[in-house]
């Protein structure tokens, strides 16, 4: 794959290379207008897997919040058609790396000399190049390591993507209002974290430790005096990532159970103990090593959990919504999800529409072991995805529903609930409650 001399960091840069892109839709767009009155065969899917292609291919080269933004969007299966997930999903590991040159100034900048001083070997290619920064491996008195590099300008351009994808995000989900700014500020906020690389680096050290006694569950080590706010350096991990794990035809499924628990162990234990969580699961950020451990990667996006949202979110799962009926209205106001403005048609569309939605998410909890390969939970989320989709009746009202949390919440639950079916788990949901 080509590498990159220059990545535009302004925002009339960045700006300029979108619009070039929206003429190229254009042009895809009047080609299947074409195709569609000759009445010619698939034309839909190829538009679709054009502008998958025209719009990913501007993104790859922007990297930074842009490329983030296809990155969450292609962990949300059942939002977009099949073309955009498929081409979205490169962006957890196929986008083109910086070249030697940049690399080589970064590591000068950052780290005071060149890299074949700063380490006994430093490998060209990278390894790895996703949204914000590309791995590369380099050696040090014997050991392997893992050197993560930062793009250059990425912290600086995360407000002028945000104000590029604004309009978009507001007419894709339904937003309408004065008060839709404090969802933004909180993805602003996440993106900020995810581009200060000493941050993360007290937050990887902070969950291994606190996480180490969960079996199976692996961490690499991080090495302080070989990071810096724009470089994060650990050991060199082996290992298959998910994806790559289960289109194995020869699958272990006594360790395939084990792995299931071992990431839900870990999801639980930091949601409902340490109040803080890794939420970005996508198959990008773990790996599973040759003896079946889970290896946990990347806590550049951890959130906390505060307790104002924890307590009224989680009570959910044990409340007989049936049985009471106020209570649950009271909590849907807790959560924001029902607001003080609404009419009574929307107040009735609401609560019903939560109320479903809530049972198809919780039911895990509400079982001792739970099956996450069970086709019938799946097609109920599936079911529950289309109708938030494309439910006219919902598209009239203001979709600007929920507190900001559950942006980061959601994200993290249904990427855990997507790989745990990706490996047909089968778990014990209290397993977790004995490392407390």
């Amino acid at each position: 794959m080509k590498s990159l001399d220059y990545i535009p960091t302004n925002k009339i840069a960045r700006a300029s290379n979108l619009v070039s892109t929206g003429f190229k839709l254009g042009g895809n767009y009047l080609k299947y207008y074409g195709e569609k009155a000759l009445n010619v065969d698939g034309s839909r899917k190829r538009l679709d897997e054009e502008n998958a292609k025209d719009i990913y291919n501007s993104l790859k080269t922007l990297k930074g919040s842009a490329l983030k933004v296809a990155q969450m969007l292609s962990m949300e299966k059942n939002l977009l058609p099949r073309a955009y997930v498929d081409q979205f999903s490169l962006s957890q590991f196929s986008v083109p790396p910086l070249s030697w040159p940049l690399v080589k100034n970064m590591i000068r900048k950052y780290l005071g000399a060149n890299p074949e001083s700063v380490f006994d070997t430093f490998a060209a290619q990278s390894k790895n190049a996703a949204s914000i920064g590309q791995v590369h491996q380099a050696t040090k008195d014997g050991k392997k390591l893992a050197v993560k590099i930062q793009y250059p300008g990425v912290a600086d351009s995360i407000s002028s993507d945000l104000s590029i994808v604004k309009p978009i995000a507001l007419r894709m989900f339904n937003l309408k209002g004065k008060d839709t700014d404090k969802y933004f500020q909180e993805v602003e906020n996440k993106l900020r974290e995810e581009t200060n690389y000493q941050l993360e680096l007290r937050q990887s050290q902070w969950i291994a430790d606190q996480c180490k006694a969960i079996p199976h569950l692996r961490f690499p080590n991080y090495y302080p005096k070989y990071s810096s706010e724009k470089i994060l350096t650990m050991d060199w991990m082996e290992g298959l990532h998910i994806s790559e794990y289960v289109a194995q035809e020869d699958q272990n499924k006594e360790m395939d159970q084990r792995l299931g628990q071992t990431l839900w162990n870990f999801y639980m234990f930091q949601i409902h103990h340490l109040k803080k969580v890794h939420a970005d699961p996508h198959p990008g950020n773990f790996l599973i090593d040759k003896d079946y451990n889970l290896v946990a990667l990347d806590f550049g996006c951890v959130k906390a959990i505060p307790d104002e949202f924890y307590t009224p979110y989680f009570e959910l799962s044990e409340l007989d919504i049936q049985e009471n009926p106020e209570r649950f209205q009271t909590i849907l106001y807790d959560l924001e999800i029902l607001r003080t403005d609404d009419k009574p048609d929307e107040v009735v569309y609401f609560t019903k529409l939560f109320g479903r939605l809530i049972k198809v998410l919780t039911l895990p909890f509400t079982k001792k072991e739970f099956d996450f390969g069970d086709p019938v939970f799946w097609n109920e989320i599936n079911a529950l995805s289309e109708t938030l989709t494309s439910d006219q009746e919902l598209r009239k009202m203001n979709g600007n529903r929920g507190s900001k949390h559950f942006i980061y919440i959601n994200r993290t639950f249904f990427g855990l609930y997507t790989l745990l079916n990706d490996l047909n788990s089968k778990v014990n949901t209290e397993d977790f409650k004995k490392f407390f």
